[in-house]
């Protein structure tokens, strides 16, 4: 009796949905209450390419909007220091620096498919028997796409003193969906700067 199997185990893409969570945040005790309603906020995203700073800026502008405030994009890209930045944002009328900076933390490859074959034994002829059993398993490609998680670092800067007010940082797991991650992420960072008091709910 001979039997053959082909299970493409391929599976098991990386647990599902990208999963994110604000690992860190910090805020100035001596900044109380929050930007006016309807008050300017520039926003300033830094990434390794330009479609990731377009999704940033449209995220993070997108949250600043349930906040009440007015969100400003920053010139693209944005100048690199702060100073350069904090003096762009002043001239355009806004209170607040919100800056985001986006980068790749961990990257996976989903496992490739694999075919197994298995022969059972067999036997025959007079007064004879036997016995053969033979197993093969091998993986096909090398892999299936990387996903990568990306990481978000945010900071709340007062425009008129230039002084911190507020900073965290999201982190997603890997998925083949960055626009998501950067979703979530943002969601999870404005929460963070809810929560210290800086945006109205």
């Amino acid at each position: 009796m001979m039997r053959a199997t082909v299970p493409l185990a391929a599976a098991l893409l990386l647990a599902g949905c990208a999963g994110s969570q604000l690992v860190a945040q910090w805020s100035d005790p001596q900044f109380a209450g929050q930007p006016p309603r309807g008050a300017k906020v520039m926003v300033a995203c830094q990434a390794p390419e330009l479609t990731l700073r377009r999704l940033c800026n449209d995220r993070m502008s997108e949250q600043l909007l349930t906040a009440g405030v007015q969100p400003l994009a920053a010139p693209d890209p944005a100048p690199p220091d702060e100073a350069t930045l904090l003096r762009v944002a002043q001239s355009a009328g806004a209170v607040a620096l919100w800056r985001t900076t986006i980068s790749p933390e961990v990257a996976a490859v989903a496992p490739s498919p694999s075919i197994g074959i298995g022969i059972g034994g067999f036997g025959g002829g007079y007064r004879s028997g036997g016995g053969v059993g033979i197993g093969m398993s091998a993986p096909i490609g090398g892999g299936g796409p990387a996903q990568t998680g990306y990481g978000a670092s945010a900071a709340l800067s007062d425009v008129a003193s230039g002084r911190l007010m507020w900073s965290g940082r999201a982190s997603a797991s890997p998925s083949s969906d960055a626009n998501q991650q950067l979703a979530t992420m943002a969601a999870q960072l404005m929460e963070g700067a809810r929560q210290s008091g800086l945006f109205a709910r």
